[in-house]
């Protein structure tokens, strides 16, 4: 019940009523506190990795293009011979020596339509 004397007066709107706390009513009152706070912080969010999880295409998508990428690390690239092979190729052709002769042999060449006799 509420204490009315003197001694335990508390200014506000009961005008000077002050109610005694019950330590079980404080207990219940900080484990709800704590369970607010806790679904607060995780709310929206699955914090225990341990559940299984189906990845779908999109979550692995996200995944590789927004990684985290150390910009100082170098770059290593390994190419199996058929690959290496290609490369080279491509890199012959694109750093050919061009030549007036060799654009005038290609423009020029001698082309043939029609079906091929047979020389027999």
């Amino acid at each position: 019940m509420a204490d009315l004397g003197e001694e335990n007066k508390v200014s506000g709107v009961f005008g000077g009523v002050e109610f005694q706390e019950n330590q079980n009513n404080n207990q219940l009152e900080n484990n709800i506190n704590n369970q607010e706070e806790n679904q607060i912080q995780n709310a929206g969010t699955i914090r225990d990795k341990s559940l299984p999880v189906k990845r779908g295409f999109w979550s692995k998508f996200k995944a590789f293009w927004l990684q985290e990428i150390d910009w100082n690390k170098e770059i290593k690239v390994e190419l199996t011979p058929y690959q290496q092979k290609v490369e080279n190729e491509i890199n012959e052709f694109l750093h050919q020596e061009i030549t007036w002769e060799k654009v005038h042999n290609f423009l020029f060449q001698e082309v043939k339509f029609g079906k091929k006799k047979n020389q027999a």
